[in-house]
This record gives structure tokens, C-alpha cells and sequence, in this order.
């Protein structure tokens, strides 16, 4: 962001953006899907978990995984869901762009299936 630039508004308006995008609440809105907390059900039966931003640092610290060992540096996600079923953790971050061209992945994350 370039202060007094067109940056600023690309910024502000990309952080409307985000506010709008929840996971949390597109789930709630599909049929059968229903969100308590971070706990995901479809049909009543326990299927992921979802959190946003220290929620992914929480789910990690639970089940031994240390951050450090797989990410440079601390991130703080928008959306993540962690499907039970197949033990796949996805990161989900929301851009906003005016212009052509690709956003840049903010990161992967690696986490060894075995200590999920």
C-alpha cells in the first residue's frame, strides 16, 4: 500500500471483500450443512472443522504438529477446513483484484498425515 496512492483503495476495498467471504457462513447456507463453533456436520454426522487466522495454530498445537518445522514464518489464514474423512487440511485465502494477472499463494503447508 502506497500512502495517498491508488494502493490504499485497492487495500480497503480488497478488506471489504474479505469480511464478506466467510466459510463459516457459505456452509451454513448449503443443504445439510450445518456449523457449531469450528465443528462442520453434514446430516447431523461430524465431517471437518473450520477456523480462520490463530484458529490454524490451535488445530496444529492439538495434534503435535510444530509450525516452525514446516512454515518460515507465522501466517494467518483467512479460512481453513479440515476435512475428517480424508485427513486433507485446505487453506483458503480470499483476494480481491481489479486488474488482470495471478495473486500470488500466500503459502502451502505441508503437514505430515500421520500426526493429524
Amino acid at each position: 500500500m502506497v500512502k495517498g496512492g491508488q494502493g490504499d483503495a485497492n487495500t480497503k476495498t480488497g478488506l471489504l471483500f474479505e469480511g464478506k467471504t466467510d466459510l463459516t457462513e457459505f456452509l451454513n447456507s448449503q443443504p445439510n450443512y450445518k456449523v457449531r463453533g469450528e465443528v462442520v456436520y453434514y446430516d447431523g454426522e461430524e465431517v471437518a472443522k473450520v477456523f480462520k487466522k490463530h484458529g490454524l495454530y490451535r488445530f496444529l498445537q492439538e495434534r503435535g504438529v510444530d509450525w516452525r518445522q514446516v512454515l518460515s514464518k507465522q501466517l494467518l489464514p483467512d479460512n481453513c477446513l479440515y476435512v475428517i474423512i480424508n485427513n486433507t487440511l485446505f487453506v483458503v485465502e480470499c483476494k480481491f483484484q481489479q486488474v488482470a494477472g495471478s495473486v500470488d499463494e500466500k503459502f502451502g503447508l505441508p503437514v505430515p498425515s500421520e500426526t493429524i
